[in-house]
């Protein structure tokens, strides 16, 4: 049986989360509430929230789980094409431009947007405002991209320590949410995070260059990773070489 989160109750073990044979793999709970500090207890945990409107809350942690080592990132041929077209239109006419953090709950709603493919959304009004309030108190952050002082492309995700847990991205022009990405890889990288947390495992995710591990190995490494310094200035930093 599931077990059902009430107000302070504790997650169960990750160990306890169904498996493949149960047909819901790696479901671990529900219910409980979307606050910034039962987020972080989840995400401390390696646990997350997913779900769709009309579900209860409902908490994930997979076996095994798709990570980004940041050495690992793959830049395609197409993709440096784009960053070097991208790092041009930068120096010359500054009508594009890299920020973190300027737009948070911005970002959030245009991940929230249906996409071509889907008309639903598991970023819905709750979830919006727990994890804006963790950027609120430092915990949550946004890679964007500018066009024109609007915001074209935008990723965020939650960092805790050295480790960042990657949970959304999109594009209004072409590419504009892969170069998002590659600024934020570029970025965790330059000030020590080796590890990105991608949940689920798809194709695209792979052709980055991310790859899964056991649950177990990936909570030894969270562990490590949540108990540094976290990062404190989030400002973009150097060109991305590529």
């Amino acid at each position: 049986m599931l077990p059902w989160l009430c107000d302070d109750a504790p997650f169960p073990d990750v160990s306890n989360a169904l498996t493949k044979s149960d047909g819901a793999e790696g479901l671990l709970a529900a219910g409980a509430d979307l606050s910034a500090e039962r987020l972080l207890d989840a995400y401390r945990q390696g646990i997350f929230p997913w779900f769709s409107e009309g579900q209860p809350i409902l908490w994930w942690s997979p076996d095994p789980r798709m990570v980004l080592f940041t050495e690992r990132f793959v830049i395609s041929n197409s993709l440096k094409k784009t960053l070097k077209k991208f790092h041009k239109n930068m120096a010359s006419n500054h009508r594009w431009q890299i920020r973190f953090d300027c737009a948070f709950e911005q970002v959030m709603r245009a991940c929230a947007s249906p996409r071509m493919e889907s008309t639903g959304t598991w970023i819905s009004q709750d979830i919006i405002r727990g994890y804006v309030e963790l950027h609120q108190q430092g915990y949550a952050h946004s890679s964007e991209v500018w066009l024109d002082d609007k915001l074209v492309g935008g990723a965020y995700g939650v960092c805790i320590g050295r480790m960042f847990y990657g949970e959304s991205m999109f594009a209004r022009v072409t590419d504009a949410s892969k170069i998002a990405l590659a600024y934020l890889v570029h970025f965790l990288r330059k000030n020590g995070v080796s590890m990105i947390d991608c949940q689920q495992e798809t194709p695209h995710l792979a052709s980055l260059g991310a790859s899964p591990i056991s649950r177990t190995q990936f909570i030894i490494k969270l562990q490590e990773e949540i108990n540094k310094p976290t990062i404190g200035n989030w400002k973009p930093i150097a060109i991305l070489d590529c």
